[in-house]
């Protein structure tokens, strides 16, 4: 028992393989017992499940644990897991948690908490759904066995298991399991290295953790998403500052401790600074995403999203969003440049305006609001929304580009009303590079629609069949050409325009230590020298 995958296999993954509100005051950071920290945008949703935004998948890594990990090698490793096999016709898998694991409240996690929680989670994750195609089974075998039986093989079980970014697979307890997938989750009752301090938490302005005493932490190095989770500071403050120089200005003034998206043309001040360094943490790298919706007009009519497609240079965005172009590459790779899929099929990457207005014409465009959600306080994604209305406007489409905090885009992106109910046209997001790398975890090209799909809806059967057809395929030269062709499918419907690929380093204090490599960022681990 016990085995890993590694990063072939979590690229590949087929049936054959193996396996802004108010700003709080700010104190100075000098307590070496809290850190604190100004995340991409302030934490206000806090459901993982619900919802893919990296606020509610990092609160999740703080609280919650689960049954495997990602290493710093994209390997996957076991977490809350001691051991598991594998049946010799590969249909079933059985595992065992490792002993002493319990939730914030003193009771044991146990086989019975895991069922649900992978139910919850399979209904709304694009992976999760895939799996659960496969599976005939999943019940509890005793307090700490559990077994999944496939009804044929698949050779994606531990890669989804173990998935590294939204949406995770976090255990809950059975009883906030139950809880409808499509309904947030109100307890934050987890079993990780954190807890989450519930009488401080203000939605938007401040989120405060404080170690679990009683985690039991795996007796290994530190590595990626998993591994050992030593905590080594007793407080941890997320804080709201929604001007980017003010947040930039307090980290060099040793008020903050962390910041984790500094703009870029803030890094010639941050380099300068002798007290602050820069922490690439995820070296995979991130990439853009502008969605449109295909539920409301004019974008339920496929020329129109093409209009889309061809009114915009990708280079644009690269431009205004990140400027360095150090930091990013310009790429159509829908799976991500550098990666085992990597293919330029179906997009130039650069803007087409004659052929964006021809489109428009062919599509009966007849002025229709276009509402674009553009987010205000995420300095990574606030550029995006600018550029593309621009570029809209230049083909003479009708923009109506509404600022709003992040927060608020989370919540609003899940309303499938029209716009003038309260639901959207466009709004713009970033991956990390880690949710793309292959066509069965990639939410943006999940073709399930209202059924299950990502915000946005996109509804095609030829996406499923060839994303079907890739988890069940086995060589590695079949999956490069079906990922081809669905990376040309997806440019021909438009199931979202990449706006490229980047690296995004935080910026930390000199006197942060340890701060782990992950497609995350992390706070097991790091030590505060003062």
């Amino acid at each position: 028992m016990g085995q890993s995958i590694d990063r072939r296999h979590l690229f590949r993954i087929g049936a054959g393989a193996t396996l802004g509100l108010a700003m709080p005051r700010i104190a100075r950071a000098q307590s070496s017992k809290t850190i604190t920290a100004v995340m991409h945008a302030p934490l206000r949703a806090t459901d993982p499940i619900m919802t893919t935004a990296w606020t509610a998948r990092n609160h999740g890594y703080m609280i919650y644990d689960t049954l495997f990990s990602t290493n710093s090698k994209f390997e996957i490793k076991p977490q809350m897991v001691e051991a598991w096999e594998v049946s010799a016709d590969s249909l079933t898998y059985t595992f065992r948690l490792r002993p002493g694991l319990k939730f914030h409240d003193g009771t044991a996690v146990t086989s019975s908490d895991v069922i649900p929680s992978l139910q919850r989670w399979a209904r709304r994750d694009t992976m999760g759904q895939k799996l659960f195609e496969f599976v005939a089974e999943l019940k509890a075998v005793d307090e700490r066995t559990f077994r999944m039986v496939l009804k044929e093989p698949c050779g994606f079980v531990l890669a989804a298991l173990g998935k590294p970014t939204a949406n995770v697979p976090f255990i809950v307890p059975a009883r906030i399991a139950a809880t409808p997938a499509d309904q947030a989750i109100t307890d934050h009752l987890g079993s990780g290295p954190f807890r989450f301090v519930t009488s401080e938490f203000q939605p938007g302005s401040k989120a405060v953790y404080e170690k679990n005493p009683d985690y039991v932490s795996r007796d290994e190095p530190s590595d990626g998403t998993g591994g050992g989770k030593v905590v080594k500071i007793g407080r941890y403050e997320w804080i709201s500052i929604p001007d980017f120089q003010t947040a930039t200005n307090a980290l060099v003034n040793d008020e903050i401790d962390y910041f984790e998206v500094p703009p870029h043309d803030h890094h010639p001040m941050i380099k300068r600074a002798s007290n602050v360094e820069f922490t690439d943490y995820n070296t995979l790298g991130f990439s853009g995403m502008c969605r449109m919706n295909w539920l409301v007009p004019p974008f339920d009519k496929p020329e129109i999203r093409q209009a889309v497609l061809h009114a915009v240079n990708q280079k644009d965005w690269l431009d205004t969003q990140i400027g360095n172009p150090e930091y990013y590459k310009i790429t159509p790779a829908i799976f991500v440049a550098g990666a085992p899929f990597e293919s330029s099929v179906g997009w130039s990457t650069k803007a087409d305006t004659a052929r964006a207005k021809a489109l428009l014409k062919e599509g009966g465009y007849k002025g229709e609001p276009i509402t674009i959600l553009h987010a205000t306080d995420a300095p990574i994604i606030t550029a995006l929304g600018t550029v593309t209305a621009e570029a809209l406007r230049s083909i003479g489409m009708n923009v109506n580009l509404q600022a709003m905090d992040w927060g608020s885009v989370v919540a609003r992106r899940a309303k499938q009303q029209p716009p003038a109910e309260g639901g959207w046209s466009i709004y713009h997001s970033t991956w990390a590079c880690a949710d793309l790398i292959n066509p069965i975890g990639n939410a943006c090209i999940n073709g399930r629609g209202k059924n299950g799909g990502f915000f946005g809806w996109v509804e095609d059967a030829e996406l499923e069949r060839l994303r079907d057809s890739f988890a069940r395929s086995a060589a590695p030269s079949d999956q490069k050409g079906l990922a081809d062709r669905i990376q040309a499918r997806a440019y021909e419907v438009v199931t979202h325009v990449p706006t490229g690929q980047y690296n995004q380093p935080a910026a930390n204090r000199k006197a942060l230590k340890n701060i782990v490599r992950a497609p995350v960022p992390l706070f097991w681990n790091v030590d505060k020298t003062g």
